[in-house]
C-alpha cells in the first residue's frame, strides 16, 4: 500500500515528514513540540496550555487580529492544543495556501512576543476554561483519576493547571519555558495532503531557521502508584473511572491492548455496552479506554449512572474485568480488530489526522509506521496475546475515581476485593 511519506531531518535537528495525496485539494500542516504538561515543574503546572493561548495573542510579525484574519482569507482554519506530552499547532488550507499555514504556524512557535498585557487580559480567559471544565463533572473524573494514578507528579496533574497556580502565574514563567522546551530538535514539522516534500522542506529552512537548537529537559519518569479520589456533588448523575496500569507506546503488547480496549469496550457490541447498557440498563454511556504515554499508561472503564443504579453498577463491572481471564471468542477478537482497521484506514483520507498520525509516529517512535506493517500487527493479535495484556493490566494496583452523588459506591477495599 504506497503511502508516499518522506523524512528529511534539517542540520538543526527540527525533523519534517510529509504524506504527497494527489488525490485531495487541500493540506494541513502543523508543528508538534515535545512540550507538555508532564514536563512542568510543580510551581508552574499549567504553563505549556498558557502558552499555546498567548502564541495566538501576537507575534513579531502578527497581530492576533491578523493572525486569525490571514487564514481565514484565505478559507483556512487554525488551532492547537496541548496534552500531557505535546503541543501541536497546526493549519489547514487549500494546497495553493501552505505556504501561508507554515509561515503562520512557524511564526507561533518562534516569534510569539508574550505580551503582558495579552497575558493579563488571556488569564481570565484561562481561569474561565478551568472554571468550566471544574464545572463538568465527567472532565473532573478524569482528572482525578489521572491524579490518583501518579499521585505527586507532573503526569498526575492536569493539563489546564489549577486556578490559584495561574492566577499568581507571571509572564517570565512562559517565556523561560519557551526558551528551554520549543527547540528544533524537539519538534516535528508534519503536513500531509496535495504537497512536494521538497518544497517543505525548503520552507522549513526558511521560516525555522532561528529556531534554537537542542532538545529540552527530560521529563520525569512516570511511576504509576493507584489509588481513589471520591468528590460528593449536588448533581444527578455518578461519574465513575475505574483502571489499572496500562502500557506504554513502546511495548511489545501495544496492539494487544488496542485489540483488548475494543473488544472490552470500544463500542455498541463490546461486552461493557452490552451487558451493562443493552441487558441491565445501568448506563447511558459505558466504555473502555487505552491511554498509552512514553513510559507508562492506563487502561480502564468509564460510566455515568444514576445514584440507586451505582451499588449495583461496580460488580457488573467488576465481573466483566474478572471474565477477561476466561475465553475470549474470535468474533469478538474479529470484530474488534476491524474497529480498530477501519478507523486507521479512514483517518487516511484526512489531510489533518494524516498529519497528526505522522507527528506522532516521528515524535514517540523516531520513525513512519508503514500502514502494513501496523495492520499485520494488528491481525496477529491473538487470544492468548489479549489475555496476557489483561492479566498485566489487572495486575497493578487498581485506581478508582468517582463524582457525585456517590453515598451507594462501595468502599474502595471492597472494590478491591472484588478484583481479586
Amino acid at each position: 500500500m504506497p503511502e508516499n511519506v518522506n523524512i528529511t531531518t534539517l542540520a538543526s535537528g527540527l525533523r519534517i515528514v510529509t504524506n504527497e495525496m494527489a488525490s485531495v485539494e487541500t493540506t494541513s500542516a502543523g508543528i508538534w513540540v515535545d512540550a507538555g504538561a508532564r514536563f512542568e515543574a510543580p510551581n508552574v503546572g499549567g504553563v505549556s496550555h498558557v502558552l499555546e493561548h498567548m502564541t495566538f495573542k501576537g507575534t513579531k510579525k502578527r497581530t492576533a487580529q491578523s493572525l486569525a484574519e490571514e487564514i481565514e482569507n484565505v478559507g483556512g482554519h487554525i488551532n492547537a492544543y496541548t496534552s500531557r506530552e505535546n503541543t501541536a499547532y497546526y493549519a489547514k488550507t487549500l494546497k495553493e495556501d501552505l505556504g501561508l499555514a507554515i509561515d503562520i504556524v512557524s511564526d507561533l512557535v518562534i516569534n510569539a512576543t508574550l505580551d503582558n498585557d495579552e497575558f493579563e487580559r488571556e488569564r481570565g480567559v484561562i481561569l474561565q476554561e478551568i472554571n468550566q471544565a471544574n464545572d463538568t463533572p465527567d472532565d473532573v473524573v478524569f482528572d482525578l483519576f489521572q491524579l490518583a494514578a501518579y499521585p505527586d507528579q507532573p503526569l498526575g496533574r492536569p493539563v489546564l493547571g489549577y486556578f490559584d497556580g495561574i492566577s499568581a502565574m507571571e509572564r517570565d514563567t512562559m517565556h523561560g519555558y519557551m526558551k528551554d522546551y520549543y527547540r528544533s530538535e524537539a519538534m516535528v514539522l508534519a503536513a500531509a495532503g496535495k504537497l512536494k516534500h521538497d518544497e517543505v522542506v525548503a520552507m522549513a529552512e526558511s521560516h525555522f531557521a532561528d529556531t534554537p537548537t537542542g532538545k529540552g529537559p527530560n521529563h520525569p519518569p512516570a511511576n504509576y502508584k493507584g489509588g481513589e479520589l471520591r468528590e460528593i456533588r449536588d448533581i444527578e448523575q455518578v461519574h465513575i473511572v475505574l483502571g489499572f496500569e496500562g502500557i506504554n507506546y513502546h511495548d511489545d503488547d501495544y496492539y494487544a491492548a488496542g485489540v483488548l480496549s475494543g473488544l472490552f469496550g470500544g463500542g455498541m457490541s463490546s461486552r461493557l455496552f452490552q451487558e451493562v447498557r443493552e441487558k441491565r440498563g445501568l448506563v447511558y454511556s459505558v466504555y473502555s479506554f487505552f491511554s498509552p504515554y512514553a513510559d507508562s499508561g492506563l487502561f480502564g472503564v468509564y460510566a455515568g449512572t444514576g445514584e440507586k443504579e451505582t451499588a449495583e453498577l461496580i460488580p457488573v463491572i467488576t465481573d466483566e474485568l474478572s471474565k477477561l481471564n476466561g475465553p475470549i471468542s474470535s468474533d469478538e477478537i474479529i470484530r474488534a480488530k476491524a474497529q480498530i482497521k477501519s478507523s486507521m484506514l479512514m483517518g487516511l483520507e484526512s489531510t489533518s489526522s494524516r498529519a497528526e498520525q505522522l507527528a506522532r509516529q516521528i515524535s514517540v517512535f523516531g520513525r513512519h509506521i508503514p500502514i502494513e506493517e501496523a495492520l499485520n500487527k494488528i491481525e496477529a493479535v491473538d487470544e492468548a496475546a489479549i489475555r496476557r495484556v489483561a492479566k498485566r493490566f489487572m495486575a497493578s494496583p487498581p485506581t478508582l475515581s468517582a463524582v457525585g452523588p456517590i453515598g451507594k459506591l462501595e468502599s474502595f477495599d471492597k472494590i478491591k476485593s472484588r478484583l481479586g
